[in-house]
């Protein structure tokens, strides 16, 4: 626990890079249109529990695991966002499943230090162009649902993105009191 807090503390943090692709305003909303490569996550999911009942925890178990709680004890530093999948049902509450994951810092994508919680898993993702939307304050299932809600109005029934699914990204840790960025992501469909 100790390791965790010193990590996320005065450790460095190392955001995902990305390509932008385009930054656009559309009725008055301002989104962009990134490029992510692809890269290996820890990863940990839950089923049966709300978003609000689960995340603390499972954001927890991941910082744990990328402050020292693993089988090599290395601290990696830390990583932002913390990615978190959910899955909307059709009236735009979210599923009672999610999944919760954290890019492994560059210096260890080679090969990382093996998970000591053994509901931490490490998880080639492949490259994705997303939609993205930001805003600020302390982001909960509602904020989430709230935004996302807007970014969809905002882009339209036609525009090409995955509706099962989408991604809550945090960039702080839980004690930063203000400044905060979060943002949505719909991943967008290939062609």
């Amino acid at each position: 626990m100790f390791g965790m807090l010193k990590n996320s503390l005065f450790g460095s943090t190392e955001e995902t890079e990305y390509k932008l692709l385009s930054s656009e305003t559309k009725d008055g909303v301002s989104f962009e249109v990134r490029r992510y490569d692809g890269a290996k996550y820890a990863v940990v999911s839950s089923e049966g529990r709300s978003f609000d009942q689960v995340t603390g925890e499972l954001v927890r178990k991941l910082l744990m695991y990328i402050g020292g709680s693993n089988e090599q004890g290395e601290a990696m530093g830390t990583a932002a966002p913390v990615i978190i999948t959910v899955y909307p049902r059709n009236d735009g509450v979210l599923s009672r499943r999610l999944v919760v994951a954290i890019r492994i810092p560059s210096g260890y994508q080679m090969m990382p230090p093996a998970p000591s919680d053994g509901a931490i898993k490490i998880e080639e993702r492949s490259g994705m162009t997303v939609y993205t939307l930001q805003f600020g304050g302390f982001a909960a299932e509602s904020e989430y649902r709230a935004e996302a809600l807007r970014l969809t109005r905002t882009l339209g029934e036609t525009a090409p993105f995955q509706r099962k699914q989408y991604f809550c990204c945090s960039y702080d840790p839980p004690l930063k009191p203000y400044g905060r960025r979060n943002e949505v992501w719909f991943l967008q469909e290939e062609p």
